[in-house]
């Protein structure tokens, strides 16, 4: 008996001793982190809004749900969606002179995914910042409108009850999704406006002619015979009228980074769970346009430095993986992840098709076995980009919400803390059966405007839903006015914008929404890199401290901010502008002039640079003006010149003699750093 119960208390020590042993092994939650400014998503926006705020003193926490650094930036969007680099100012236009750097060049707006993420880490770095990856949010407390704390969970492993709790005085959702601001219980729509909701004219549903499939292109299985069912990617949904709301999204794809550098790499092959009938449609268009043989017809490949590429969706079908992502916004993290794997593979697939699939052309096919994912791109993931594009998610409905009439003029914010330029920007959203044939639906593309301000209103949420949260990602716009404000460069802005009202929130014990406006904006104009340092002066043409002589006209689109000037082709006598600079810091500064595309541009340019009582002309032939990317001109480098306080120093650009059109846009002024 007494042994029975010896080997009884043995067994019950052991279970205890046990148990211990296996509570011991599992790894614990941490403390809660407690920091200022807690910031959500190490997108580029994510790491400039670290930046500004540890810059400007206080702590920061920086969370990825994920293992990539920099978003879309670093993820493949190397051919820089800019509208007008008037737009682009502070860290972000810093960091594209960063780049520019790199490639030995004043800036630079196309690059290599692995050099975004080199000059983002780069940020990082200066500022004593690291990234928490892997841990993603599931809860958010708050108390009244107030954001007390946020409970993350391990990405990879959330069952291993790691959960982090964070404690911050401010919070910052920089993610593309918005899971932060949907958790703090901050109102948001998905999808598209009805046109009027908002009184706009292409918002909800657009059946437009870009990137649209060709007539005639049969959607069944079995040509003629609708019994035999859609195509794959095909939708049975019926058109709604021009300008309905829906809850539909726009497509998501990737951008794509290829090498032609043999020795560099990596063969497309096969992937898993490629299916072929997923690019019957692609087939049919391939047939009805034979006429099509270059890869540029059905993609656009655009070249980045070192045979490298960033290639996008064009024409009817292509890498936009149309409608397959409406559950992607308000979807677990479970189902984000299935929609994610859809893509990559669909994307993969794509690629591999029109390399190997006997329907495509023998010249495409040859085309495309040129190409291959690059060794030295994404090492850590297979070569291949860990980010999916996600245009657009959630959209909050906050202070103010961006609509068409911002975009295009119509109403103008006083109370702007950044700009966009871009063309008002909708992907393919449906691709459905009209009149029996596959025709895509959603896609928009219209802009003609310049440089616009966007609202710190649409930055915040409303007062009574949250008071110490920003949104300068998934901010508050329609979904057309969301196409515009959309890119990476702008997001950038805003970021900056969005830290530094959070720092001024915390300093004077206020709401986000109630910060002084007018100091944010001056703080933004007059420290725009957050050193303290002189900024760069821009004298542009529609300044006061400008004057013109002789016959210059306006023109309202391609220059360097609103407009530029412009002599004609054939003018004879042209005349004069000059650009005078209020120096505030005496001292030495590199000049750069800004040059737009112009018809028939003259092929020798002649300016003359006043430093103070000296005066050095210089002559700009126009073959030495290369614009590349996405922008309508260039920066010129007329040299370095010590310039005195005042007004006693200028840039003329002459037009006198010019054997062709001469434009007059914009000079910028940038202080030399002493060592």
């Amino acid at each position: 008996m007494r042994k029975k119960i010896a080997i009884a208390q043995f067994a019950c020590l052991f279970a205890v001793l046990l148990s211990g042993f296996r509570f011991h092994m599992e790894p614990k939650a941490g403390a809660p982190v407690q920091a200022d400014v807690c910031i959500y998503g190490a997108t580029a926006a994510g790491v400039i809004a670290a930046y500004t705020a540890k810059k400007m003193g206080k702590s920061v926490v920086l969370i990825e749900p994920g293992g990539h650094l920099g978003g879309m930036t670093s993820g493949g969007l190397g051919y820089t969606d800019i509208g007008n680099k008037y737009a682009i100012t502070g860290l972000s236009r810093d960091f594209y002179r960063r780049i520019g750097k790199h490639y030995g060049k004043f800036e630079q707006w196309t690059f290599e995914p692995s050099v975004a993420k080199k000059y983002l880490q780069q940020y990082l770095d200066e500022a004593g910042i690291r990234v928490i990856y892997q841990n993603r949010i599931i809860s958010a407390s708050k108390s009244g409108a107030e954001i007390k704390s946020i409970v993350l969970e391990n990405s990879i492993k959330p069952e291993a009850r790691t959960n982090q709790t964070i404690i911050a005085k401010m919070y910052l959702d920089c993610t593309y999704e918005g899971d932060l601001m949907a958790k703090a219980g901050v109102k948001y729509a998905v999808g598209r406006e009805a046109n009027s909701d908002y009184n706009e004219t292409i918002n909800g549903v657009q059946l437009m002619k870009g990137h649209q499939l060709p007539d005639g292109i049969d959607p069944y299985k079995i040509e003629g015979k609708p019994e035999s069912g859609l195509l794959w990617g095909v939708s049975a949904a019926k058109l709604e009228p021009n300008g309905t709301g829906d809850k539909k999204v726009q497509a998501y794809n990737y951008r794509i980074c290829l090498t032609s550098d043999p020795n560099n790499m990596v063969p497309i092959t096969k992937p898993e769970g490629y299916d072929p009938t997923h690019f019957e449609l692609l087939a049919r268009l391939i047939a009805r346009q034979p006429e099509r043989k270059a890869l540029n017809d059905y993609f656009i490949w655009s070249k980045m430095p070192n045979n490298k590429t960033d290639i996008n969706n064009r024409n009817g079908f292509s890498t936009d993986m149309i409608g397959m992502n409406y559950d992607y916004p308000d979807a677990d993290y479970k189902k984000r992840a299935e929609i994610i794997k859809a893509h990559e593979t669909y994307t993969k697939g794509l690629l591999y098709f029109f390399g190997h699939d006997p329907r495509v052309p023998a010249e495409l096919r040859e085309a495309m076995l040129k190409w291959g994912y690059p060794k030295d791109e994404y090492v850590e993931t297979g070569n291949w980009s860990p980010q999916l594009y996600v245009r657009e998610a959630r959209r909050m409905i906050g202070s103010y919400v961006m609509t068409q009439a911002n975009c295009e003029g119509k109403e103008v914010v006083k109370d702007g803390v950044g700009m966009a330029a871009y063309t008002m920007d909708s992907h393919n959203i449906q691709r459905i059966v009209i009149n029996g044939m596959a025709k895509n639906e959603g896609n928009v593309e219209i802009g003609g405007f310049g440089p616009y301000p966007i609202a710190y209103g649409s930055l915040v949420p409303k007062e009574k839903e949250c008071t110490n949260l920003l949104v300068p990602v998934c901010l508050s716009a329609t979904h057309i006015a969301y196409g515009s404000i959309r890119m990476e460069p702008v997001f950038m802005v805003l970021a900056q914008s969005s830290a530094v009202a959070a720092v001024m929130a915390i300093d004077s014990k206020k709401s986000v929404q109630r910060i002084d406006i007018a100091k944010l904006q001056a703080k933004l104009k007059t420290d725009p890199l957050v050193n303290g340092k002189t900024p760069e002066i821009l004298v542009d043409n529609e300044d006061n401290n400008v004057s013109i002589k002789g016959n210059w006209q306006p023109v309202k689109k391609g220059g360097y901010g609103p407009s530029f000037l412009a002599t004609s082709e054939s003018g004879q006598n042209g005349g004069t502008v000059t650009f005078t600079p209020e120096i505030a810091a005496p001292g030495n500064y590199q000049i750069y002039v800004y040059f737009p595309k112009v018809a028939k541009p003259a092929s020798e340019i002649k300016l003359s640079v006043q430093a103070g009582s000296e005066t050095k002309n210089i002559s700009v032939l126009e073959k030495d003006i290369i614009v590349e990317g996405q922008t309508s001109g260039e920066w010129y480098h007329l040299g370095k010149f010590n310039l005195p306080k005042g007004n006693a120093s200028s840039v003329n650009i002459s037009a006198e003699g010019a054997s062709g059109a001469v434009a007059a846009d914009a000079v910028l002024f940038v202080p030399v750093a002493e060592r």
